[in-house]
C-alpha cells in the first residue's frame, strides 16, 4: 500500500490562532509563530469568506465559493501591516466596514516562517479561530 504524503503540509509554517474585529474595518490576526515579513503582509495572500452567498464588507469570497487567485483580498480592498514588534500579531485595515451579523472567517495562505520563504498551503488549523461576527462598533479591548 503506498500512502500519499503532501509535502507542503510538512514545511514548518505559521498556524492562525486568532481572528478578532478590533474596529469595524480592521481586523487583528495572531499566529503561533513568527511570521515573515514579506508574506504575511501581502494582502493576496488573504480570504475573507463571508455566509453570504456573494461576498460583503470586507469579505473577498462567498460561502459556496472556492478560494483562488482571482477571490482574494486585493490592495484596493484594504492592507495588512504588523500590529506590534511580535511579527506573530498584524492588523488588516479594509476601506469598507464589516457588516453586522455576517459570519466572516479568515483564510490566510502562502504565508511563511520568519527567516523562510516558499510555503504554498493554508495557515490555518483545526484549532484557529478564525471565524468572527461582523459588528458595526467594535469596544476597545480593555472594556469588555
Amino acid at each position: 500500500m503506498i500512502t500519499y504524503y503532501d509535502n507542503r503540509q510538512e514545511i514548518p509554517h505559521p498556524i492562525l490562532l486568532e481572528a478578532r474585529q478590533v474596529a469595524p474595518n480592521q481586523v487583528l490576526i495572531m499566529y503561533d509563530q513568527r511570521a515573515d515579513l514579506a508574506s504575511a503582509t501581502n494582502i493576496s495572500n488573504y480570504w475573507i469568506r463571508s455566509n453570504m452567498e456573494r461576498p460583503a464588507g470586507i469579505a473577498s469570497v462567498g460561502m459556496g465559493d472556492a478560494i483562488t487567485a482571482s477571490n482574494s483580498i486585493r490592495p484596493e480592498m484594504g492592507m495588512i501591516a504588523p500590529a506590534d514588534n511580535t511579527m506573530t500579531r498584524f492588523i488588516m485595515t479594509f476601506r469598507d466596514n464589516a457588516m453586522s451579523g455576517i459570519l466572516y472567517v479568515v483564510l490566510p495562505c502562502f504565508v511563511s516562517l520568519e527567516g523562510m520563504t516558499g510555503f504554498m498551503g493554508g495557515n490555518w488549523g483545526p484549532f484557529s479561530r478564525n471565524a468572527f461576527i461582523g459588528m458595526t462598533s467594535v469596544m476597545p479591548c480593555g472594556e469588555r
